[in-house]
Formats: structure tokens, C-alpha cells, sequence
């Protein structure tokens, strides 16, 4: 009987530790930097292309050490000041939560007309930002205010918005025509946006071609319009966009990184050109 109590006992305390070990192996470790470490992509292969990917004509944005490609949307700035590259991410500064209060935004130099862009993202709790495309460059020609304190300066054009929806006042206020994947302030996501939680990595795509326009966030297809299109101009009629010369031209454009005072990263930016057999 005692030895059949020990045996037991031995098999329980086994039984025991084997689950914790299972459980530690499923938990998602948190690095220092806030960022789940399931998350994390080996430096083998951030930022960098298959050779599929190169055969299809994509092109890397970042190269994961250096700025090369990309300056302020003020030239007087440097995107260092502010920006820094930590983890092969552009990672923007926490400034007091309103725009340009941070690294202030940064943009390519290259600018395209129809393509297809992706990249990874995430930020903290309470965070906010977006990816500007088909924009007006305002620095020596200011226009409309855009927000309290604009000296009419400031970018303006189509925003895919990044936003944590769960804590952030601009969604909890407005609804999701402003939450993460929207047509800032004209076209909310539908029902297949999947956004994961704080401190992950998600994957964000837009797509530019002719007068077709698309969001995606995760793999899902999440916004779709056409430029031009009635129910476009009606949206941007009823917008803060409706005294803006020129707002929702088809334009060459730049790919614009938002610094809306708050911290922000980004990776694995890669675009290809299009030409109207690619997109899949």
C-alpha cells in the first residue's frame, strides 16, 4: 500500500511538471521592448525578399539599418531626430500624443503611381498613427487647417489608419470610420477585419491600381473604393476633407510613415509596381 501511495504520488508530480513545461512552451514571452517575442521575425529573414518575391517584382522600402530612401516630410529635419532603428524596425518616438510632436512624419523619396505596398506594424496600448499615400505635400503652400494647431502645413490626403481600437479615444469617440484599416474619417472596415492585440505585429497592405483602391489588414480585403466614384465624393463631401482643392485626385505619390506623437513600428515595407495583371 505505501509503495502503491509513492508511486502515485511520483506520477502525479510528473503528470504536474510536464504541464507546466507545455504550458511555458505555449505562453507568448514579452521582450523588453514590449513586443511578444512570437512576434519577432529572425533577423535571417526581416527585411528581405524571397526569390519568388524578387521574380514577381517586389522591392524592399527598408533595408533595416538605414534611412536610405526616405526623409522628413519637412526637410529641415532629419528623420534620425526622433526616428530611431531598433530591431530592424523604424521605430518613431513617443511625443505628447498630437501630431509632429515626435520624429514628426517621414516619407519616401520615391513616389509611385499604381502599386502594391505592405508592411508590419505595431505599437503599445492607447496608440495612434497612419500611412498616408495619394497626399498633398503642404510645405510651402499652406492650405485648410486639418486638426487644432495645424499651421496648414501638414500632409493631407488618403490615411489608412492605425489606431489601437480597444483604448483609444479617436475609435471609442468616432466610431470605425477612424479605427485601424479604415479610409480615414470616409470609409470604415466591414466585418472581415481581424486586428491582433497591442504589442503584435500586424501586416498591412494597400493597393493602388488605375482608379481602384484597396486596404488589407492581416490577409483579409477589408476597404475597397474607386476614385471618383459617387459614393467617394459623397463621403468626402460630409468629411473635414470637403474645403481641400484637389482632395482624392489620382496623383504620383509618395508612401508617408505619420507621426501622431505616439511610439509606432514599423518593418518588412516592400512595394511592387503594377500594371493591371499582378494583384492576387
Amino acid at each position: 500500500m505505501l509503495q502503491d501511495l509513492r508511486f502515485c504520488k511520483r506520477m502525479r508530480l510528473m503528470t504536474l511538471t510536464v504541464m507546466a513545461a507545455i504550458l511555458s512552451a505555449l505562453a507568448p514571452a514579452i521582450g523588453a521592448d514590449g513586443v511578444s517575442v512570437s512576434q519577432k521575425t529572425s533577423g535571417a529573414t526581416l527585411n528581405t525578399l524571397s526569390d519568388a518575391e524578387k521574380k514577381e517584382g517586389w522591392r524592399l522600402l527598408f533595408d533595416g539599418k538605414t534611412f536610405n530612401g526616405w526623409r522628413s516630410y519637412f526637410e529641415t529635419m532629419e528623420p534620425s531626430k526622433g526616428w530611431s532603428i531598433e530591431a530592424g524596425c523604424f521605430k518613431n518616438s513617443k511625443g505628447n500624443g498630437r501630431p509632429r510632436s515626435g520624429g514628426g512624419d517621414i516619407m519616401t523619396v520615391e513616389q509611385f503611381t499604381d502599386f502594391d505596398f505592405r508592411l508590419e506594424w505595431s505599437m503599445p496600448p492607447v496608440g495612434n498613427s497612419g500611412i498616408y499615400y495619394l497626399f498633398q505635400e503642404r510645405q510651402d503652400k499652406p492650405g485648410v487647417g486639418m486638426y487644432m494647431g495645424d499651421d496648414g502645413k501638414s500632409p493631407v490626403g488618403f490615411e489608412y489608419q492605425l489606431l489601437d481600437d480597444e483604448r483609444h479615444p479617436d475609435a471609442l469617440n468616432n466610431g470605425p470610420i477612424r479605427s485601424t484599416g479604415s479610409l480615414y474619417s470616409l470609409i470604415p472596415p466591414n466585418d472581415s477585419k481581424r486586428l491582433k492585440p497591442t504589442g503584435e505585429f500586424n501586416e498591412s497592405r494597400i493597393v493602388v491600381r488605375g482608379k481602384h483602391v484597396e486596404h488589407w489588414l492581416n490577409g483579409a480585403k477589408i476597404v475597397e473604393y474607386d476614385l471618383g466614384s459617387q459614393a467617394l465624393i459623397d463621403a468626402i463631401a460630409k468629411s473635414k476633407y470637403k474645403d481641400v482643392p484637389g482632395f482624392g485626385a489620382k496623383t504620383k505619390t509618395r508612401i508617408l510613415l505619420q507621426d501622431h506623437g505616439d511610439e509606432v513600428r514599423f518593418r518588412n515595407l516592400k512595394i511592387r509596381a503594377l500594371s493591371g495583371k499582378e494583384l492576387n
